[in-house]
């Protein structure tokens, strides 16, 4: 597997634990926000390494929203 394919992979692993983290309102919803910011920062190098500069794009709002969930939810 190449570096890019694990950090694609590895990033939408952690969007689908986040997001069920999240939706499950179960009190991990601070665990879930880090999952975010995680997954943000692998999708967002792996669009970078990619030359996919939308989706780097998307990636620094994801990032952001991540931090701002960290704090709402600490």
């Amino acid at each position: 597997m190449t570096k890019e394919k694990a950090l694609e992979w590895f990033g939408v692993g952690t969007a689908i634990a986040y997001s069920l983290l999240v939706a499950s309102n179960s009190g991990y919803e601070f665990w879930g926000f880090c999952l975010l910011l995680i997954s943000s920062f692998s999708i967002g190098l792996w669009a970078f390494l990619c030359n996919h500069r939308a989706m780097l794009l998307l990636q620094f709002f994801y990032a952001s929203a991540g931090i701002i969930g960290m704090f709402r939810w600490a």
